[in-house]
């Protein structure tokens, strides 16, 4: 994400090299999703530089391969995941959560596939699990099924909040593409672990997703003062102004509880000059 074009210029510089980026982008939030290990597992090298570029307090969220999730869906994957936790350690404590997002099709029938998987998996790493077949939302003993599998291995369900955005009918080229392509998902505001994460998508009209995210701000404030450490990630779907509404987020849970830490300053960017 911290490389997406749109920023450059607004919230990193246009100048910038593309190793820079993170480190920019880490000046205007705390965490990330790390989206691009879905597609291929990186080199250690890689992730180094991730690391060198962040705080060891930076909290990245980073996606099993589609190999290990979505082609072996779990199954004979072990020297897959040797090879993605090899490339991962280089982060050490920044390596907030390992992401296993599971397609649509895996459904409630499957969950002695993922609860297998989960015990085998590493302890010293926490795991949260997305998943998106309606079954685990709509029926309450699937619900219950799933939600027992996670909490047995101290794994957490991160819900993809989708409600604001398919709300009203798309009104943007970007909103269009996103509305064939994001799943249309159940409310969720349930944690079951000391560090719940959520994803949020709203719209490209910035007042449309605050208003959108208005009952997260009260979930999030009461997992705080439980003494959780919630992690939010604000999407639109170009996602232009992200940065900018996480912080805006972040504020907004702030002036209901003082004393929560603000976000680090983000370094001026210069505009762009003819000479």
């Amino acid at each position: 994400m911290w490389t997406l074009k749109a920023w450059q210029g607004r919230f990193v510089a246009n100048a910038l090299p593309a190793g820079e980026r993170l480190r920019a982008y880490a000046g205007w939030c705390n965490a990330v999703e790390g989206n691009t290990t879905f597609y291929a597992t990186p080199t250690r090298e890689t992730v180094a530089t991730w690391a060198q570029q962040t705080d060891p307090g930076f909290r990245l969220v980073v996606k099993l391969p589609k190999r290990i999730t979505h082609e072996r869906r779990l199954t004979d994957v072990a020297a897959d995941v040797r090879a993605f936790l090899d490339a991962v350690e280089p982060l050490g404590t920044r390596a907030h959560a390992l992401w296993i997002q599971l397609p649509g099709s895996f459904g409630p029938d499957d969950v002695p596939v993922l609860s297998g998987f989960l015990r085998r998996m590493p302890a010293e790493h926490r795991y949260a699990v997305e998943v998106r077949h309606p079954g685990f939302f709509t029926d309450a003993r699937s619900t219950a099924g799933l939600e027992a599998a996670l909490e047995n291995t101290a794994a957490e369900w991160i819900p993809f909040d989708t409600t604001a955005f398919f709300r009203s009918p798309p009104t943007s080229d970007a909103e269009r593409d996103a509305w064939s392509k994001k799943p249309r998902m159940p409310l969720r505001t349930v944690a079951l672990t000391e560090r719940p994460i959520v994803r949020y998508l709203g719209r490209d009209d910035d007042d449309s997703t605050v208003e959108g995210w208005q009952g997260w701000l009260d979930v999030v404030t009461a997992w705080l003062r439980e003494g959780r450490s919630p992690t939010v990630f604000v999407h639109t779907p170009d996602n232009a102004d992200a940065p900018a509404l996480a912080r805006r987020f972040h504020d907004a849970v702030r002036a209901r509880l003082p004393q929560l830490e603000p976000l680090p300053d983000p370094e001026p960017v210069e505009p762009l000059t003819l000479f």
